[in-house]
């Protein structure tokens, strides 16, 4: 059962790493050059488009994560928690911080406001980073374990 659980976690939070560092370096900053006028059509389609690809990935990782962090493998267990604690941190930057930043740009372009949008994101790009190093690594001490006792390594 865990096996399949830290696969889908560890899926999530790779695929949600690579589209944070194509819209932390390629669409955050694109934003400001959209113009004033085309601005507010153009990031409500951001938000209206990006929302139904991030919130699964998002609620997939958010689940197995505190699925793991609450029924670790063993040996892993501060590894887990520490990895729960990351995509809390996320799920936090982006509610607090994200949204309400995208909320207000929906109304109107603000340099300053896109400007805290672009080195706010840097939170979650960060955090998602670590958390994929995070699952990598733990995908391959698993896979070290299963070679090494003839079978898989992480049981439920």
């Amino acid at each position: 059962m865990n096996q399949g659980i830290l696969l889908a976690c560890a899926f999530s939070t790779a695929a949600m790493t690579g589209l944070i560092w194509l819209i932390q370096v390629v669409q955050y900053p694109l934003m400001g050059s959209v113009g004033t006028e085309q601005f507010v059509s153009y990031e409500q389609q951001h938000c209206n488009r990006i929302t139904p690809v991030v919130m699964p990935l998002m609620t997939v990782e958010l689940l197995t994560a505190l699925w793991l962090a609450w029924k670790p493998i063993p040996g892993f267990s501060g590894t887990l928690w520490l990895a729960a604690a990351a995509v809390l941190g996320i799920w936090a930057s982006t509610f607090f911080i994200q949204v309400p930043l995208h909320d207000r740009l929906c109304v109107a372009f603000d340099a300053e406001l896109h400007r805290r949008l672009v080195l706010s994101n840097w939170i979650r790009t960060v955090l998602w980073t670590f958390r994929s190093v995070l699952m990598f690594r733990l995908l391959l001490q698993a896979m070290q374990l299963a070679g090494e006792s003839g079978g898989p390594a992480v049981r439920g």
